[in-house]
């Protein structure tokens, strides 16, 4: 018998590798579970599987049958839902829970409202009523339990654009022409109308305008925001840049200086000088010439007539064989002006009032010695009659010294970027 005797040093030499080489595998081969246990399954839904739900004013409308229709002549709420299934007294039950949310008494014919229905009960009375008092906000009459009603607002996206065009027979066709809302002709015309008269426009005079106007439902509302704009007018170019100085937006120029002066240019959105200002003008009521010491400015009968600048009402009357229905106002120690022929004043107005600049005050008519709907504009500079077309307006406070810096780097990227449409 052979007896082999083991150094116990060598031994542990031998032994080391090894027991390097069992841990590591044991660190690096996957833990394998048994074929009888299996992995915890992750629940994976195809999203073509998701149901997509759709929601008109908050409510899911695939759930329910839903009735347009537009408020007519006449028509108020009673009227439209006793047609639709509820008694005089659910009516008036609704009437009393809308308190201090909506008055029903302002429904207006020709406002859009929906009746939604239940699927399942379609021939059972009427789940919800919502009226829209216009395309942005609506009210829903919840016609279900013990009512109640509530607001809500449609979502609203603001999308940018840029026209360019020139001009033919009007700034307003030019819109239409460019594939515009003509609305932002009226936009324009608020913007530079203290620089430009845009009843004077010639051909070719041209426009550019960056701007900004509001959807709802993809439909496109008549709001508009303008981010720059250029109009070369009279072989003049004029800039209006948006600038917000002292918590107010306002335009200025490329130089700084507000657009907004302290008279407007015209009194009413721009439609067209049917006479001007003139010492010998043949009248065509009293068939003979006389001097016309104002502007004519055809209109339909009520379109708004604005307040050229801030001022007192120093007269508000009606001159049966002149001026008809006719507002003075003074504006300080120089200048008062003067709107003739309204078929109305505005509501409220009287003598000694303030108002203020582009507040209406009357509407377009026909009143006193007139052949047709237009407004006689006229004002007086230190009590002499002037050419309203040449009135001098001084503009508001200019860009500061402290915001020069940021508003010429605002100015400068505009101004280019309307040069490259």
């Amino acid at each position: 018998m052979v007896v082999v005797k083991f150094n116990k040093k060598k031994l542990w030499l031998v032994a080391l590798p090894i027991f390097v080489l069992v841990a590591l595998a044991l660190l690096f081969i996957p833990f394998n579970q048994e074929a009888d246990e299996p992995l915890d399954e992750v629940a994976v839904t195809d999203s073509a599987e998701v149901e997509t739900i759709s929601y008109k004013y908050g409510i899911p409308e695939d759930d329910y049958n839903v009735k347009y229709g537009i408020v007519k002549p006449r028509q108020n709420l009673s009227h439209i839902l006793t047609d639709h299934g509820l008694s005089l007294r659910d009516v008036h039950n609704l009437n009393e829970k809308s308190k201090g949310v909506f008055d029903v008494r302002k429904i207006r014919s020709g406002q859009a409202y929906a009746v939604f229905y239940s699927k399942e009960d379609s021939l059972g009375a009427p789940r919800y009523f919502v009226y829209e008092e216009d395309p942005k906000s609506y009210v829903v009459f919840d016609l279900q339990g013990d009512y109640r009603v509530t607001r809500g607002q449609n979502p609203v996206e603001w999308r940018q654009r840029e026209v360019k065009g020139q001009v033919e027979s009007s700034l307003w066709v030019a819109m239409q022409s460019s594939n515009t809302s003509p609305q932002l002709a009226v936009v324009l015309s608020h913007i530079f109308g203290w620089s430009i008269d845009f009843f004077g426009l010639q051909k070719q005079d041209e426009f550019r305008v960056i701007y900004e106007q509001e959807y709802v439902d993809d439909k496109p509302l008549q709001n508009f925001h303008v981010l720059a704009a250029s109009f070369r007018a009279s072989d003049s170019t004029y800039y209006a840049i948006p600038f917000v100085q002292d918590d107010e937006e306002l335009y200025y120029n490329e130089h700084g200086n507000s657009l907004e002066g302290a008279f407007l240019k015209a009194p009413l959105d721009f439609y067209r000088i049917s006479s001007r200002f003139s010492n010998s003008r043949y009248h065509p009521v009293l068939k003979r010439y006389r001097a016309h010491h104002g502007v004519d400015y055809a209109a339909p009968t009520g379109t708004p007539v604005y307040a050229i600048g801030s001022g007192k009402v120093i007269a508000k009357a009606y001159q049966a064989g002149g001026g008809g229905n006719y507002v003075k106002i003074k504006h300080n120690s120089v200048y008062v002006s003067t709107y003739m022929h309204l078929s109305r004043f505005a509501k409220g107005l009287k003598v000694g009032d303030r108002v203020q600049q582009k507040q209406v005050i009357g509407y377009v008519g026909s009143t006193g010695l007139s052949t047709g709907p237009h407004l006689d504009f006229r004002v007086h500079e230190n009590g002499r009659p002037i050419n309203p077309l040449t009135i001098k307006s001084q503009p508001k406070k200019p860009i500061s010294d402290a915001n020069r810096a940021a508003f010429t780097h605002v100015c400068d990227s505009l101004v280019r970027r309307l040069g490259a449409m």
